[in-house]
């Protein structure tokens, strides 16, 4: 299992990650506001602003105070490291 580091030592499982999303669109604020109410959201920002909205095929929502762009170059690096192996 590959782990992904999502900021502040919080780490999350590569292969369940299906999206990371900008938190600033009314869609994804229902999403988050929707995970919420129900117990499925996950707040790994350590207080931070929220830069990124993580949607996970568990049905759960992680908030980052990491960019999408930068999840993104670490999922990569992970892929590379993958293929290396």
């Amino acid at each position: 299992m590959k782990l992904l580091n999502i900021g502040y030592g919080n780490l999350i499982a590569a292969e369940r990650l299906l999206s990371v999303v900008s938190p600033d669109s009314a869609p994804i604020k229902r999403i988050v506001q929707d995970s919420r109410e129900i117990g499925m959201l996950i707040d790994a920002s350590f207080g931070r602003k929220t830069k990124s909205v993580l949607i996970m095929d568990t049905g759960h929502t992680i908030l980052s105070a990491l960019t999408p762009e930068a999840i993104a170059e670490r999922f990569a690096h992970a892929e590379e490291g993958e293929e290396n192996a």
